[in-house]
């Protein structure tokens, strides 16, 4: 953790040995992988994959979401997730319906069954989620969640392929 003395300039000239010690694609995808693998214990205790929980997580307080938007949320390519939503809507977790602006394009929604599982599953990675932030204190937690929400802003996924079914 860096101290309050040190100034970002000398976060980014920081020279440890190893590139990848200060390399930022590296530190998040490093703390991604060892928060999530926490987490994901539980998803998968719940009878879930890491994707079905990722697709319940993104639908959670949406109206609806396309295939591509949602294979973006789901940071999952396209087809995968074309495969794992039939799964789901099999289990009575979704619903697919049609767009009302364009009748053509296919939105994904939770069904009760399915918005039942993942307020518990929400509610479980929110605790999560707080136990991993508590060492930091609220303020460079919320600190911390408005920069990644700004950074990915800066830098936003491709568009989505248009998904007609």
């Amino acid at each position: 953790m860096v101290d309050a003395t040190t100034t970002g300039n000398d976060v980014l000239s920081e020279a440890s040995g190893r590139f990848v010690d200060g390399y930022l694609a590296y530190l998040l995808a490093q703390a991604s992988s060892r928060i999530s693998r926490e987490f994901h214990r539980e998803v998968e205790a719940s009878g879930l994959s890491v994707t079905e929980w990722r697709v319940l997580a993104s639908l959670s307080g949406s109206d609806g979401e396309s295939i591509g938007t949602l294979a973006q949320l789901a940071l999952t390519k396209q087809p995968t997730l074309s495969k794992v939503v039939q799964r789901m809507e099999a289990d009575g977790l979704v619903e697919r319906t049609g767009a009302r602006r364009d009748r053509r394009q296919t939105l994904v929604r939770l069904t009760r069954k399915g918005r039942g599982l993942a307020d518990s599953l929400c509610a479980h990675a929110l605790r999560h989620q707080q136990a991993v932030l508590e060492p930091f204190g609220h303020d460079n937690a919320a600190l911390l969640i408005g920069m990644l929400k700004d950074l990915i802003a800066l830098h936003p996924p491709a568009a989505p392929l248009a998904d007609g079914g």
